[in-house]
């Protein structure tokens, strides 16, 4: 069993080369409808498959600019954290949490895409034990 991420744009073919330059996206597949948009671009990033969609709204399906925006976060564990954040905001990302080391042993910082999706980039850079996670935690929501 797997999960694998449909996202909704405004703009799939757009967003696709956008997660090409920025995340280093390779595409897989897609399939247009008669008017133009796209029902389904299929991405391979990494080792994961990413979905888009055009939006469809006579069938409910939108965007987050759309809907106000997405409470969804897709999070990218990179090798190079540093690396792969310049090169998403090169590609036109935008930072909402620049990069810093966090309390759980990441390198972590996170991004909003051109599109409205938010992504967390993160390298784990050293080992907590999760009692210290938990304590560290409690700590910041106090």
């Amino acid at each position: 069993m797997q999960i694998t991420p449909h996202i909704v744009v405004q703009g799939a073919a757009r967003a696709a080369a956008f997660y090409a330059d920025a995340f280093g996206a390779e595409e897989l597949s897609r399939i247009p409808t008669p008017d133009g948009r796209l029902m389904s671009v299929r991405l391979r990033v990494g080792d994961s498959e990413l979905h888009l969609a055009d939006e469809f709204p006579e069938m409910g399906v939108l965007a987050p600019p759309s809907v106000g925006g997405t409470p969804v976060v897709l999070a990218l564990d990179v090798g190079d954290a540093e690396a792969a954040f310049a090169q998403a905001i090169a590609a036109g990302a935008t930072v909402l949490q620049p990069l810093s080391e966090m309390f759980w042993g990441d390198k972590h910082g996170r991004l909003e895409d051109p599109f409205g999706h938010r992504w967390n980039i993160a390298e784990h850079v050293r080992d907590v034990p999760h009692d210290e996670v938990v304590a560290a935690a409690a700590e910041l929501f106090a």
